[in-house]
Order: C-alpha cells, then sequence, then structure tokens
C-alpha cells in the first residue's frame, strides 16, 4: 500500500512525503516536495530529507528527530508523515 500525507506548507516552502507499507511496516519513504529555490536551502535539504528518511525507517513511526539546521522542514516532514501514517491506518493497514 502506497499513502501520499498531506502537503504541508512551511517558512521556507512546502513539504509532502509518500509512504509504502508492506506487512505493516514502513517499506519506503519519499519527499515528493521539499523547500527549494535558494542554494541554502537546496544544499540545507539534500542532506536532511535522506537523513529524516532513514531515520523515518528506523523509527517505523513519525517520532523522528528534528535535523540540525533544517527545523522548518523537520517539522513540515514529521506533519505529511503522520497524516500518512493516519491514512494509511483509515485504510485499514496495520
Amino acid at each position: 500500500m502506497t499513502v501520499t500525507g498531506d502537503l504541508v506548507q512551511t517558512e521556507y516552502g512546502p513539504v509532502q512525503v509518500e509512504i509504502s507499507l508492506q506487512s505493516g511496516r514502513i517499506a519506503r519513504v519519499r519527499a515528493l516536495a521539499q523547500p527549494s529555490g535558494d542554494g541554502q536551502t537546496d544544499a540545507i535539504n539534500s542532506y536532511a530529507v535522506p537523513q529524516l528518511g532513514q531515520e523515518t525507517l528506523a523509527a517505523q513511526s513519525a517520532r523522528i528527530d528534528t535535523v540540525s539546521g533544517a527545523t522548518f522542514t523537520s517539522g513540515g516532514y514529521r506533519q505529511s508523515l503522520q497524516s500518512a501514517l493516519d491514512a494509511a491506518h483509515r485504510a485499514g493497514a496495520r
């Protein structure tokens, strides 16, 4: 099952994640949208978004740490991830 989370607007731009579940576990997470547009934002998110994805797979939940220097992206990521997990649960994923 693949579920898309809410598009969350942050101070630096939108964040949206998609998760794929297999046997009730998060098997894959992908950022569909992330803040971009200037060199500093792009540089921060080029390391922050993959780190958030790794933490998601390890935690198997939205209870993941904020990436230093990417506070707004981290918050938006967690919010979108939680909305995807909630939608998966409503759809019957265990």
